[in-house]
This record gives structure tokens, sequence and C-alpha cells, in this order.
């Protein structure tokens, strides 16, 4: 495991650029990981090759061949670190723009009259798609409300709206705002005891760094990803799509292939980055157990980063050393409450009469990065339930350490 090895952790902070320092500020904490994770070494290296590179996928030529190989590698390493045994993975300009290509298209290939079914809880990447598709598609949208205390949406909600003309489906997979990760093996059981052949579509983006993905187990259609958020880079996304969603009629050109979706000629230095933080997830699981088989690395490295975000994260709400926990200092409240099993190396608060824009410039000036959340069209949808016009996101990722845990406490308990 990752936590008690100081070895492994230094081998892990060694592999990320700007670890600790920023080039435009110098030393600092970096809370910031919802907003974009930190990028690989490998990955920063990778896409300075591919950039310098004038030849194109397709053509008859050697760098060609090598171009369109290193694709399939990188579609290959994917669908090793997804679990995905069919369908195809793709890119595209983000993961916000892929899942609203998705949620297009099983809206407007779907049944007259039929329904759309999602929560509350979503980030608008899926939200707003599912709402303006429906319309225009002429489907009845059904939201299901998540519960406020928890930051979450359970199957059980899912079931008590269902019905079986449910013909598309929206899932986040976990919550940007409130940090909490949701059961979507379980909502899509939940979904499909009802509405079988409903069209699932899954906003896979703000838990993809965490390294537990496993499309086999979740019986889904649609998975979108940012890979500038799972230590790549910005400028595009990747979504995998089912063999069923492949084949429904969609945006593409005259007489091309009838199951492809990708637009234009993609970025291989792109695609190349995802080998790079495929092949990081596997040296990972090789350093926290003895399995050989990819897959079970990728898996033991899942669940080694999932503990020790979670021993940080304890850390930060119960304490650390000599410094107190947030759930015992009176100034602070925590979103969704300090005991929750859902957390996902992410923690939301407000101090008690400071507004959070102003802590989030206390904590900079302090060489600590988080970020506001503001109750507007990314996150309104959980802050004004609560009666909260802002937060404070604590985002945190497994290579940071239980000393910036400490330096962030530090700063907080002063503010009372």
């Amino acid at each position: 495991m990752i936590q008690n090895n100081p070895d492994l952790i230094k081998a892990i902070r060694d592999q990320f650029a700007h670890v600790d320092n920023c080039p435009f500020q110098g030393d600092r904490i970096f809370f910031e990981n919802a907003g974009g994770a930190l990028t690989l070494k490998t990955a920063v290296g990778t896409s300075s090759k591919y950039a310098a590179i004038p030849d194109n996928q397709g053509r008859d030529n050697p760098a060609a061949h090598a171009l369109v190989a290193t694709i399939d590698k990188a579609k290959a390493d994917m669908a090793v670190l997804m679990n995905a045994k069919s369908g195809q993975f793709f890119a595209g300009e983000s993961g916000t723009e892929l899942l609203f290509r998705l949620i297009r298209t099983a809206c407007v290939n779907a049944p007259k009259g039929a329904k759309v079914i999602g929560s509350s809880i979503e980030h608008p990447a899926s939200r707003s798609a599912a709402r303006r598709w429906s319309d225009i598609a002429g489907l009845d949208y059904v939201n299901v409300p998540h519960d406020d205390a928890t930051g979450l949406v359970t199957a059980a909600a899912y079931t008590a709206l269902m019905t079986p003309d449910v013909a598309v489906a929206t899932i986040l997979h976990a919550s940007p705002v409130t940090g909490m990760g949701m059961d979507v093996a379980a909502i899509s059981k939940a979904i499909r005891a009802v509405s079988p052949d409903c069209i699932i579509i899954v906003d896979g983006i703000q838990h993809a760094a965490h390294g537990q993905m496993d499309l086999e187990a979740y019986n889904v259609d649609g998975y979108a990803i940012s890979p500038y958020k799972m230590f790549s880079r910005h400028g595009y996304g990747i979504a995998w799509i089912s063999d069923k969603l492949s084949a429904l009629p969609h945006d593409m050109l005259i007489d091309a292939a009838p199951t492809g979706w990708e637009f234009g000629t993609r970025d291989t230095g792109a695609y190349a980055t995802l080998s790079d933080v495929v092949s990081y997830f596997d040296w990972l699981g090789g350093e926290v157990s003895n399995e050989v088989e990819p897959r079970k690395r990728i898996e033991a490295a899942g669940r080694a980063i999932h503990a020790y975000e979670t021993h940080l994260t304890n850390a930060m709400i119960n304490g650390t050393g000599n410094l107190p926990g947030l759930r015992d200092m009176d100034h602070i409240t925590i979103l969704a409450g300090a005991d929750n099993a859902a957390r996902e190396g992410l923690v939301s608060i407000v101090v008690k009469g400071m507004a959070s824009p102003d802590v989030v410039t206390i904590l900079n000036n302090q060489g600590i990065r988080t970020h506001t959340r503001k109750a507007d069209h990314y996150s309104g949808n959980v802050l004004d339930p609560l009666g909260l016009p802002d937060c404070i996101r604590i985002s945190l990722c497994h290579y940071n350490t239980e000393a910036e845990i400490a330096q962030l406490l530090t700063v907080l308990k002063d503010l009372a």
C-alpha cells in the first residue's frame, strides 16, 4: 500500500511534473486536482515528440503506419484500463463535448414519447445535454433528486422513478462538488431491471483519476472522460461506446464506415499519452501487489489509490499529529458530512463568516492551491438546496502527502 511507504510516495511524486511547485508562483501545494490533475512527465515528453511529426494517419508511408499503430495501441491500453471487452474508444474535443454527442445520438434515436432519466447531482456536461436533447426529440425528462445531506444519488432513488418507457439514462460517476462517488453498477442494474434496452451513458470525468473503472461490471453504453483530469493533458476527451450505441445512426460523413464516430484527423500524441497513463497505473499496481497480469495490476493500483486517498481525507477531517481536523473546527462546515464512505479524494467546506473566494485567496497566498465553487450553472444544483452561495473545494490525489494536509489544516485553523 502507499500509506506508510515514504519511498513509494517519493517515487510516485517523481513521476509528475510540477508536483510541488508552480512555474508562475513557485513552491505550492496542489489541492486543485478536480480542476485538472498533475501531468505525468512521460506524457509531457510524449506530447512533445508527436507534436514534431508532420505526417498524418491513413497514408501509405512508414510514419503514417507508425502513427496508426500508436493509436491502436492506445485504444487497446484503454480497454485494459477500463476493462472493456467490446465496443470502441474514440477521441473528441473534450469530455463535455463527447457527452453531448453520445446523449444527442441516444435521444434522437429513442422512440417518440419515451423518457430520459438523469439526476440532480449531475455535472451540467450530462445534465444540460439530456435536458436539451430530450426537449428537441420530444421526450419527457425525469429528474432523480439527489440527497443533499450525503451528496449522493442512489440506485433506489432511480428505481423510484423508473418506468419501462425510459429509453435513455445518464449517470454521474463522481461529483466534482461533493466529491462523492456513485455506485454506477447498482444504478445501471436498477435501470435495466425496469427498462432492459435503455441506453445508459456515464460521466466518468471526475472519477477517472482515482483509478477504478470497470466497464464490464457497469453494463452501460457510453462512458466519457477528460484525460487532463487523469494525468494526461488538455485539448481532447475520450469516450467509450458499446457496440449497440456504435451502430445507432449518428453524425458522420457520407459513405463513411457506419460505426465510425471520429471526426477529422486526431492528435496521435494525445492518444499516445493515454498509453503513458496506463503504463503508470500498471507500474503502480506492480509496486503495491505481486500481480503480473496487467489488468490485475491496474485493479491493485486502483485499490491502493482509493485506500491512500481515504487516508488523506480522513487526516484532513479528523486531524493529523497535534492538529485538529476540519470536524473539530467550529468555524468550518463540511459538505456531505464528515463521515461519508462514498468520498473520493475531495472535501468541500465553508468557513463561517467568510466568503469562499476570500478563503481561497488566503490559502493561495500561503502556497496552497484550492478552488471556489459558486452556486452558478456549474454547481448551483448542489449548492442552492444547501442555501450556500459558494464553497471551497479541496481536491487531492494519491501524489499528495499527509505533510501537505498538515500545512492546510494549520492555515484553516488560524481562520477561526
